[in-house]
């Protein structure tokens, strides 16, 4: 099979191409952090009994003009019902002037209200979500390293989670880039991330290892590669584009409150499916390669 693109010969070029994309947002995550959302820092609770039905969005409307639409919004109703005069709010930590002018603008475009309570209240997640997820990540990698040495090589499989590590660096620096607001939901979309990433990469590794059993010497690891990825390039591109069609869909028309869910989703996916054609694979004949090299240096030294 001819190839049309050399991949694995412009592996340098394509690992540069990484290198300017997490550069700065590792400088980023250093220098300006994240941006917590309320259920890593706590927030501002307001419990308020509206003289009318009112429905999510028309409060989630009055917030917006505050910065505050990522804000929990909870309908307190026995039924299903889309309005309701019992409304839970929690946002960010406001202080005295900022809380005094929600709750006017509140009252002015929404009608008058009774205020159950007001209250400032801790992280719902904080330090012990974060502990489990990294748990988690450290865990699913360790697996992964066992499963993926045992059904392929070890090689194949440190390439792999490296390539996860690239997606989710990209992630995270892209939303402290941008800002972004870090709440539970981007610790669930880093998770589901690193599962699709690995599921592409997989489906590469396994032709080349097929194509590894009819190898002829004459054939580089750079050709066979390259053969092997062009081989499953037609399914790669299928399968991201159906998962970037939903996950696009999710963005442009979900709520507020599933927007950087889907924002997360759509860089990871993206940086998955690159990472696992131009990086995962390459860095497996990087391996190889500088692996040929020493054994033939032992072998010349040895002759000598």
């Amino acid at each position: 099979m001819k190839v049309k693109f050399d991949i694995i010969g412009k592996r340098y070029w394509f690992f540069l191409l990484s290198a300017l994309i997490l550069v700065p947002g590792l400088i980023s995550i250093a220098v300006q952090g994240f941006n917590l959302g309320i259920d890593f820092t706590g927030g501002t609770l307001m419990d308020l009994k509206f003289a009318r039905p009112v429905t999510v969005v028309e409060v989630r409307d009055v917030l917006k003009e505050h910065n505050l639409e990522s804000s929990t919004i909870q309908l307190t109703s026995t039924d299903q019902a889309v309005s309701s005069p019992n409304v839970f709010i929690r946002t960010k930590v406001l202080n005295e002037t900022e809380r005094v002018s929600v709750l006017k603008d509140l009252r002015q475009k929404l009608g008058n209200y009774d205020v159950m309570r007001v209250e400032k209240v801790g992280a719902i997640i904080g330090s012990e979500l974060t502990k489990q997820a990294f748990i988690a990540l450290a865990v699913s990698w360790l697996l992964m390293i066992l499963y993926i040495s045992w059904r392929f090589q070890f090689k194949f499989a440190v390439s792999g989670v490296l390539a996860i590590f690239h997606d989710l660096i990209v992630v995270l620096g892209i939303f402290s880039l941008l800002h972004k607001e870090i709440d539970a939901s981007f610790v669930a979309a880093i998770l589901t991330i690193a599962g699709y990433s690995i599921n592409d990469t997989i489906v590469i590794f396994d032709r080349i290892r097929e194509n590894l059993k009819t190898h002829k010497k004459t054939e580089s690891f750079q050709d066979l590669v390259n053969r092997s990825i062009w081989q499953t390039m037609t399914r790669s591109i299928y399968t991201v584009l159906t998962v970037l069609f939903a996950t696009a869909s999710l963005y442009v028309f979900g709520g507020e409150t599933t927007k950087n869910f889907a924002l997360a989703l759509l860089i990871g996916f993206t940086s998955g499916a690159y990472s696992s054609i131009f990086n995962a694979s390459p860095i497996w004949v990087t391996w190889k390669e500088w692996e040929e090299r020493q054994r033939l240096a032992l072998r010349s030294k040895g002759a000598k």
